[in-house]
């Protein structure tokens, strides 16, 4: 299978070593406006086929992902100081016109999976630049936030993060809910599971994990600049998901025709991923407060689309 890559910068150089060190894909392709970079970054990637499989590893231009499977969307500008984040989000959707417009000129059906931040506002944009239907565009939405909670929590119990089934939800940012309600350790509910092996879930603790989660990205930010391997490994597993045809439950981001009454909004929550994109969305059950933070998450979504000017 063929991976685009446009934007050869941290996360998407990330996501190609990830996919890589996997063997996931037969081809990738790196496509950046700086090409020294996209270059020197496929022949680092490619030093590592070696050790890990047989995939093609190579930089190049629109052309060359002619009839990718999946193009992972890695690109964007950087907000400038005094900018608000409608004026920044504007000038990405620019970017992501010309750069979906390239894409579909030669991958047309191609999945296209977004990475780039605000990523929920940004797989919005995507889907309604490309013309595609909502399930063929996924945001990598909450996938990382969701390690994340399965990871804290798995520590707090000493055991493996695979073995904790829990989703974030909603935005990809401030507003995210995180669904303890409806987490299991395997498949004993959260609070039964941590009396047993008598690390209880103490309201000190779910706050601990609640901030480790929500704010993991700002600690990580302020001591490296930005985060790249965790949502690198994330992309990868989803583009997993797409080659091998899995439908496996990912916390992804599309838009979504209602959800809690806010219309056409894409926010993540627990979706099937597979060959076509996502077949199914999967409604968790949650407590009030859950429910309502979610309708909450929803509406400053909308919102925040709502403000952004299409090009047209």
């Amino acid at each position: 299978m063929k991976v685009g890559i446009v934007g050869a910068g941290m996360v998407g150089s990330s996501a190609g070593f990830a996919l890589v060190l996997q063997n996931i894909v037969s081809d990738l392709v790196l496509i950046d406006l700086n090409a020294a970079r996209a270059r020197a970054e496929a022949e680092d990637i490619a030093h590592a086929v070696p050790f890990a499989g047989s995939t093609i590893v190579r930089s190049g231009t629109y052309k060359d992902i002619a009839d990718a499977a999946v193009v992972i969307l890695a690109c964007g500008v950087s907000q400038k100081p005094g900018e608000t984040r409608p004026e920044l989000l504007g000038r990405n959707a620019e970017v992501f016109r010309a750069v979906i417009g390239e894409v579909m000129s030669v991958s047309p059906n191609a999945i296209l999976l977004v990475a780039s931040n605000p990523v929920d506002v940004i797989t919005d944009i995507s889907t309604h630049l490309s013309g595609l239907p909502p399930a063929r565009v996924i945001g990598s939405g909450t996938i990382l936030d969701t390690a994340r909670f399965r990871w804290l929590i798995g520590r707090h119990l000493g055991i493996a993060p695979g073995s904790v089934h829990g989703y974030v939800l909603g935005e990809h940012g401030d507003s995210e809910v995180l669904a303890w309600s409806n987490t299991c350790a395997g498949s004993v509910p959260l609070t039964a599971f941590a009396a047993q092996v008598g690390a209880p879930l103490t309201a000190e603790v779910r706050a601990r994990i609640d901030t480790g989660v929500r704010r993991a990205a700002y600690t990580i930010i302020a001591g490296k600049g930005a985060t790249w391997y965790g949502i690198g490994a994330g992309l990868a597993r989803i583009v997993k998901a797409i080659a091998r045809d899995e439908q496996a439950v990912l916390s992804v981001s599309i838009v979504e025709k209602e959800v809690l009454g806010v219309p056409d909004v894409a926010l993540s929550l627990p979706r099937l991923v597979g060959a076509q994109g996502v077949s199914a969305t999967l409604w968790p059950d949650l407590n009030q407060e859950e429910t309502e933070a979610l309708r909450l998450s929803a509406n400053l979504l909308k919102d925040m689309s709502d403000s952004v000017v299409l090009p047209s």
